[in-house]
């Protein structure tokens, strides 16, 4: 899967574990904000009806090859298509001026390739599960070729040794099984969750995963929007902005997702980084029951340990500390009833 700031690819142990402790015997389970879908995956994997969900088009793309398609349908098309993917000629244009001349997130000739396939891709008019799987395929194998310190903020001055390497797609991990896969903003969507659990990882600071990711943003949308800045971040970076991304914003908005989700578990994933303070957290989900807090020491993201950059590559500012604190806030109205 994709390099992802937030990723909770350390943590899908605890989280699972969590979850399992809950739903001993399986059953229904809602992501609402979904990223990269590794947490619904991992669920998918041990057996849980999973529902993804994110508001942004490239991570509703990934649930939907991860979550939605069922392997034992799309397993087989899906290798094939991609076979014939891996053979199409580089083709440069816009995407290849954006991200790769204008922008350095890769070489012009996998930028060409990439732009080559994406418009292949487009013009196969494709089912919706297979145009994600094959769109999924095309951003892990430019993921594996950037040149970036994980997020699309920036790039090296010069090229990463794996931006060297020729771009190959690979068949994502599909699993058996169904599974659903919705793009909506979680406050909007909220009220019409109803599941045995629900997994909440809100954003929880400043940082907008659409800024950070604007490129697979574009390139799933394949809209070729207006660019501005060093980064040459999508024009709607500025308007399409999260209460969760906002201090003032965070607090309400995680209330009423948390007020409106109806569900007998909630598991909410947090980090002392974040806007809301662990006392405030428990505070708010009291209200639904008990709240146990499981506390995972972690590094820092990549980009905090090796300092700050400037879009030359320059290093601009200090390293801060190397630690963060990740929660899980585990919350059961079962619980609550047996106190009761």
């Amino acid at each position: 899967m994709i390099k992802y700031l937030g990723s909770k690819r350390a943590l899908i142990d605890p989280i699972t574990e969590a979850v399992r402790a809950l739903l001993p015997n399986g059953g229904r389970v809602c992501d609402l904000f979904s990223g990269t879908a590794r947490v619904g995956h991992a669920l998918k994997a041990r057996g849980y009806d999973v529902w993804s969900n994110d508001l942004n088009a490239y991570a509703h793309t990934l649930a939907s090859a991860y979550v939605q398609a069922d392997a034992d349908r799309w397993s087989a098309p899906a290798e094939r298509l991609i076979n014939e993917l891996n053979s199409t000629p580089a083709s440069p244009g816009w995407f290849t001026q954006a991200f790769c001349k204008d922008a350095r997130y890769f070489t012009p000739e996998n930028g060409a390739r990439i732009e080559a396939i994406r418009n292949r891709i487009a013009a196969l008019s494709l089912e919706p599960e297979l145009e994600a799987i094959a769109l999924t395929a095309l951003m892990e194998a430019a993921d594996r070729v950037d040149s970036t310190a994980g997020v699309q903020m920036a790039y090296m001055k010069q090229w990463a040794t794996r931006a060297l390497k020729p771009l190959h797609l690979r068949l994502p991990a599909l699993l058996p099984g169904p599974g659903r896969a919705t793009r909506a903003d979680a406050v909007e969507i909220a009220p019409e969750v109803e599941a045995d659990l629900v997994y909440l990882d809100p954003p929880y600071n400043q940082h907008s995963y659409l800024g950070n990711y604007h490129v697979w943003e574009s390139l799933v949308l394949w809209d070729k929007p207006e660019t501005y800045g060093v980064a040459n971040k999508r024009i709607d970076v500025r308007t399409r902005k999260s209460a969760f991304n906002s201090r003032p914003g965070i607090g309400p908005a995680l209330k009423a997702v948390i007020e409106a989700v109806r569900a007998p578990h909630l598991i909410v994933s947090f980090n002392d980084e974040g806007y809301l303070s662990r006392d405030q957290l428990v505070e708010m989900l009291s209200v639904r029951g008990p709240v146990r807090v499981i506390e995972i020491p972690r590094p820092r993201y990549v980009g905090a340990r090796i300092g700050i950059h400037n879009p030359r590559g320059e290093k601009v500012g200090t390293v801060g500390r190397l630690r963060n604190v990740e929660y899980l806030f585990v919350v059961s109205e079962a619980a609550a009833s047996l106190a009761a």
